[in-house]
C-alpha cells in the first residue's frame, strides 16, 4: 500500500522519530493523568455524579486553556519549540507529583482542581508546539502523511496511557494517586526525550539576542498575537472553514462523550468497578476508530479532495449517531464509538494539514493556539449542553438526534464549499 510506502519514508526521518518520540511520550502521560482525574472526580464510590457535575470538571480542566492558549501561541513563536518540550514536561512531572499528594492526604476539591490546571495548562504550550514544529521536520509533500502518523499515533498513545490507567485502577483498590505518579514518571520520560533534537532544529528563527517579555509585555504581545493571528487565519478561508468544521465536530464529540460517561456511570451497570471498565472499552473502540483514520485518510484525501473527506465524515456521522445511539445499548453504542473515533480524527488530520499548509511559519504557534481555545471551548459548551440535556441514567434521545442535525449541517456546509470551489 502507498500508506505504508509513505510511512516508512516518514520513519527514517531520524528528527521525525525524536520529535514523535516526544509526542507518544507526552500525550501517554496525558492519558494516564486524565483518566485519573476523571475516575477520582466520577467513578469514586464516594462520588454521586450528575451530568452537572461532569460539565464542572471539565469546565473547571478545559476551560482554562482558553485563556493560557493565546499566550501559548505568541511565547512559542519566541520561545525555542524544543525548550518549550523539555522544561514544559519536567514542569508537568512536578506538578502532577503534587496533585498525586494532595489525592493521598485528601485536600480540599478547590486545591485539587488547582493542582490539575497547572498540569493542564502547561499541556497548551507542548501540544501546540508539537502541532506548529512538524512542518520544520518533513518535506511539504509529505505533510498530509506527517499528520496522518503523528498526532493520531499521539492520541493512540493517550488511549494507550489511559487504558494502562484503568487497568491500574481496577487492578489495585484506591490507586488514584499510584495512576497520577505514573502519568508524572511518563512526562519525565518525554522532557528526557527532546534532547534529542537540536535545540535550534524545531524553530522559531529569530536573530540571536531576542529577549523574553515581561508579564506585562506578554499581556499585550498576547492580545497583539491574537488579532494578528486571527487577521492571518480570516485571510486564508479555506483554512478558517476547515477550523470552523473541526470546532463543530468537537462540539458533536464532548456531547456525546458526557452521555457516553453517563450512560456507564449509571444506566449500564450496577457498581464504579464495572462502569470504569465499560468506559474504559469504549475509550479503547475509539482509539480503533482514530487508528482506521490514520490509515484511510491519506488515501481518501489523494482521491477525494481534503473537504470532500471532511464533508463525508461528518456525513457519516450524521447518518450513524442515531441508528446507532437510539437504541442506547451497550453493542451499537461501541460500534458508534468506532465511527466516531474514525470520523472526528479524520477531520482533525485533514484540518491540521489546511492549517498547517496554508499558515506561515512565523504565525503558526498564534493560529494553532486559536485552534486549541476553539476545540476546548466547543467542548466545554458540549458539556454543559449536555448537562441541561441528560436524565440521571444518560439516556436522551433528544441530545442523539441534535448532535446528529449537527454533523449534517457541517457536512452541508463543507458540501457547499467543495461546489463553490468547482465552480470558480
Amino acid at each position: 500500500m502507498a500508506v505504508v510506502g509513505d510511512l516508512r519514508v516518514l520513519l527514517r526521518l531520524r528528527d521525525f522519530r525524536n520529535l514523535l518520540a516526544v509526542r507518544l511520550l507526552s500525550q501517554a502521560a496525558d492519558g494516564v493523568f486524565q483518566v485519573a482525574l476523571a475516575t477520582y472526580v466520577v467513578f469514586s464510590p464516594e462520588k454521586q455524579t450528575s451530568p452537572a457535575a461532569i460539565a464542572s470538571a471539565m469546565a473547571v480542566l478545559l476551560l482554562p486553556y482558553s485563556v493560557v492558549g493565546p499566550f501559548a501561541g505568541v511565547l512559542l513563536d519566541r520561545w525555542r519549540r524544543r525548550q518549550v518540550f523539555l522544561y514544559g514536561n519536567l514542569l508537568r512531572a512536578l506538578l502532577a507529583c503534587v496533585t498525586g499528594v494532595l489525592i493521598v492526604v485528601h485536600a480540599p476539591d478547590w486545591l485539587f482542581y488547582a493542582s490539575a490546571l497547572s498540569v493542564t495548562a502547561v499541556n497548551r504550550f507542548v501540544l501546540a508546539g508539537l502541532s506548529a514544529s512538524l512542518p520544520r521536520v518533513v518535506g511539504p509533500g509529505q505533510l498530509v502523511t506527517a499528520n496522518a502518523l503523528s498526532p493520531t499515533a499521539g492520541t493512540l498513545a493517550a488511549t494507550a496511557g489511559g487504558g494502562l490507567a484503568f487497568l491500574v485502577r481496577l487492578l489495585v483498590s484506591d490507586s488514584n494517586a499510584l495512576v497520577v505518579l505514573l502519568g508524572a514518571a511518563l512526562y519525565l520520560c518525554a522532557g528526557l526525550a527532546a534532547l534529542r533534537l537540536a535545540i535550534g532544529l524545531l524553530g522559531p528563527d529569530h536573530p540571536p539576542g531576542i529577549v523574553h517579555p515581561s508579564m506585562a509585555e506578554g499581556v499585550a504581545l498576547t492580545a497583539r498575537g491574537m488579532v494578528e493571528g486571527i487577521r492571518h487565519l480570516a485571510a486564508r478561508r479555506e483554512a478558517a472553514q476547515a477550523l470552523t468544521a473541526m470546532t463543530l465536530m468537537r462540539f458533536c464529540y464532548g456531547a456525546l462523550f458526557v452521555m457516553l460517561l453517563m450512560l456507564c456511570r449509571y444506566a449500564w451497570s450496577d457498581n464504579e468497578a464495572d462502569g470504569l471498565a465499560l468506559l474504559g472499552t469504549a475509550i479503547g473502540i475509539s482509539g480503533a476508530g482514530f487508528f482506521a483514520a490514520a490509515v484511510v485518510t491519506p488515501w481518501c484525501v489523494g482521491r477525494l479532495g481534503t473537504r470532500r473527506w471532511m464533508a463525508l465524515c461528518a456525513a457519516g456521522a450524521a447518518v450513524l449517531v442515531p441508528a446507532l445511539g437510539l437504541a442506547f445499548e451497550p453493542g451499537p453504542m461501541l460500534v458508534a464509538a468506532f465511527v466516531l473515533g474514525l470520523a472526528t480524527q479524520g477531520v482533525k488530520i485533514s484540518t491540521d494539514t489546511v492549517v498547517q499548509s496554508q499558515v506561515e511559519d512565523d504565525f503558526r504557534g498564534r493560529v494553532f493556539s486559536v485552534y486549541d481555545v476553539l476545540v476546548n471551548v466547543a467542548f466545554v459548551g458540549a458539556a454543559a449542553v449536555a448537562a441541561l440535556m441528560l436524565p440521571a441514567d444518560g439516556r436522551s434521545a433528544a441530545l442523539v438526534v441534535s448532535v446528529a442535525v449537527l454533523y449534517a449541517l457541517t457536512a452541508l456546509m463543507l458540501r457547499r464549499r467543495v461546489d463553490v470551489s468547482r465552480e470558480t
